[in-house]
């Protein structure tokens, strides 16, 4: 059996490509990944790790074996442990055993692999979705990236580099109260229209 690879595409990312593959290889290798784009986010359990973009790739090897590719947020991030269980748990669930886990840290996940429904589930959960950081989409950092700069907070609210909208109203007129908020990723800001506080989840 020829190996098989199922893993985002570069526009949708639910809808990854098929590629060539042995008999029933496609198959499992798609099963799998139907089955894995229920497992919620731990820390966000409204947005599956499909998501976000935690969820890589599913390969099946020559050897029947499933492998899955997944990503953390960051290195170190301590909710990779519980992902990993609860894919074990899915393809256990959905009789894809033998199966084995592979977490690759290179390219790193960035903010620009969250899905456009995964946007939208944020928005609707209350949580303002990251501006791109990047002029790609759904892979890795392309070369318009861009790069990490520090400068003063009253040059980047002048330059106007920090406009957020509103998850609620849709406002721009918001401002940010904390630069950390119900997690390390996130800032927590209010919408100056509505008066609601919402975090808004960083990009990077």
């Amino acid at each position: 059996m020829s190996a098989v690879s199922i893993r985002p595409g570069p526009k949708d990312l639910a809808a990854p490509p098929v590629q060539a593959c042995g008999p029933d290889g496609g198959d499992r290798a798609a099963r799998a990944w139907a089955a894995l784009q229920a497992v919620p986010d731990p820390e966000i359990p409204v947005v599956s790790i499909q998501d976000l973009g935690i969820l890589r790739e599913v390969t099946m090897a020559g050897d029947g074996t499933l492998e899955v590719v997944i990503t953390p947020t960051y290195s170190g991030c301590p909710a990779m442990a519980e992902i990993a269980e609860d894919i074990g748990r899915a393809l256990d669930a959905a009789g894809l055993a033998p199966w084995r886990i592979r977490t690759t840290l290179a390219p790193a996940w960035t903010t620009d692999w969250i899905t456009a429904e995964g946007r939208a589930k944020l928005r609707q959960y209350g949580i303002a979705p990251p501006g791109r950081c990047g002029e790609g989409e759904g892979g890795a950092r392309t070369a318009g990236a861009k790069r990490m700069q520090f400068v003063p907070h009253a040059a980047r609210a002048a330059a106007a580099l920090d406009l957020v909208a509103c998850p609620r109203c849709g406002s721009l007129h918001t401002e940010q109260l904390a630069r950390f908020a119900s997690t390390a990723c996130k800032a927590l800001y209010r919408c100056r229209d509505c008066r609601e506080p919402f975090d808004y989840f960083k990009p990077y």
